[in-house]
């Protein structure tokens, strides 16, 4: 692995905020600050911001390589290698994809979840690409699989989704009904059919959720909790071992997680348009407020970068703070203490940008030099 030096840029140091620094990189991590220059690569950062690279704890933009439209499926490896390509091209070099396990055939099916981490384990990756399994409470007969994947290490962060009784209130109109039968690959009267028969198993969903509750304690799992309706329901999966909450709809249940240390996840996309797709809270009121400390890119890989700018600029956060919310936070969140931040020894994951248009010159992904525009080009030399 070619060692890199970045060199007069502005660093987010972990201790000191920003400050001019050079950086030394090999073999994958942060071989010192202001050191002397190794022979290898050297970027020339002055006038670029020197930041820890992006920390993407929920992520399902994926799901759109895989099938962009309904129906319409493409390989799981041509989809995963251009979907790390849009992650480093945002700065993004660990990225846990939000992969749902569904009782809905398709996209979100058990063949899919296999056919994806096939596909995740059969190449090497330079964006560390991780599994985010988003268990849908209803899906009993994939309860076995789960399990067996979650001990076998192939599973980094398990969520407890249950989108059942929202997918059957939204088949009683056509229009909604329909984006979820063409989803499944199914025709409506078919999957009204198929999805009451699920809804009929609802007695033997807590005996699942607790057996996928106890696999992830013991495989030592970070556990999320999404769509938190109320206090209650924060502490129902706190008690199962559950210490992130993930777009809680209830700001009170957002307020009770934080108050008890727990992290709360929301949307990028919400900060940078102005509010939620949902009409739910407003993550950055809720980000300034103290409430949510982990933006994600939740449904587009851009969003991330700009929404940390974003919330630079509204005023309430300097750059550190705000950088927190998507690189320092969300590691910290799920267990990876070697990333996150600039400082010697941790993983090398740096994003150059320039300061003025907030845009990507450069990623380092794990030391290697992943992503880099025409600008950064210019900036490169070998010494």
């Amino acid at each position: 692995m070619t060692p890199i030096r970045i060199t007069g840029g502005q660093v987010l140091l972990a201790s000191d905020g920003l400050a001019a620094t050079d950086i030394s990189l090999s073999e994958g991590r942060i071989d010192g600050l202001g050191t002397p220059a190794r022979k290898g690569m050297a970027i020339d950062a002055s006038g670029l911001l020197v930041l820890p690279g992006i920390v993407d704890i929920h992520g399902d933009a994926f799901e759109r390589q895989i099938q962009p439209r309904p129906g319409v499926d493409f390989p799981m490896g041509l989809a995963l290698r251009d979907t790390e390509r849009q992650l480093l091209a945002n700065g993004i070099t660990t990225a846990f994809h939000g992969v749902t396990l569904s009782w809905e055939p398709g996209l979100r099916s058990l063949d899919s979840w296999k056919a994806l981490l096939a596909a995740l384990e059969a190449e090497a990756w330079t964006c560390d690409m991780r599994v985010h399994l988003r268990w849908e409470a209803y899906n009993l007969d994939a309860l076995d699989a789960a399990v067996a994947d979650i001990e076998a290490g192939r599973v980094h962060l398990l969520a407890f989704n249950d989108h059942t009784p929202a997918i059957m209130r939204k088949l009683k109109d056509p229009v909604e009904g329909a984006k979820y039968a063409g989803r499944a690959g199914m025709a409506m009267d078919d999957f009204r059919a198929f999805t009451a028969g699920i809804a009929a198993r609802a007695d033997q969903v807590p005996a699942a959720r607790d057996r996928i509750a106890a696999a992830a304690r013991a495989a030592e799992l970070p556990m999320a909790s999404h769509d938190d309706e109320s206090v209650a329901v924060r502490a129902r999966f706190r008690a199962l071992g559950a210490h992130i909450c993930e777009f809680p709809v209830a700001e009170d249940a957002g307020h009770d997680a934080r108050a008890m240390g727990e992290h709360v996840v929301m949307g990028s996309p919400n900060v940078v348009r102005g509010r939620s797709h949902l009409n739910w809270a407003s993550a950055a009121v809720m980000a300034e407020a103290g409430v949510c400390d982990i933006l994600s890119s939740d449904y587009y890989y851009p969003a991330m970068a700009r929404a940390a700018f974003i919330m630079r600029d509204r005023g309430s956060f300097d750059l550190p703070r705000a950088w927190a919310l998507i690189s320092a936070n969300p590691a910290a969140a799920s267990g990876l203490t070697d990333r996150g931040a600039i400082e010697a020894g941790k993983r090398a994951d740096i994003v150059l940008f320039e300061p003025e248009e907030q845009s990507l010159v450069a990623t380092i992904a794990g030391g290697r030099l992943a992503h880099l525009t025409a600008e950064g080009a210019a900036r490169l030399r070998m010494v």
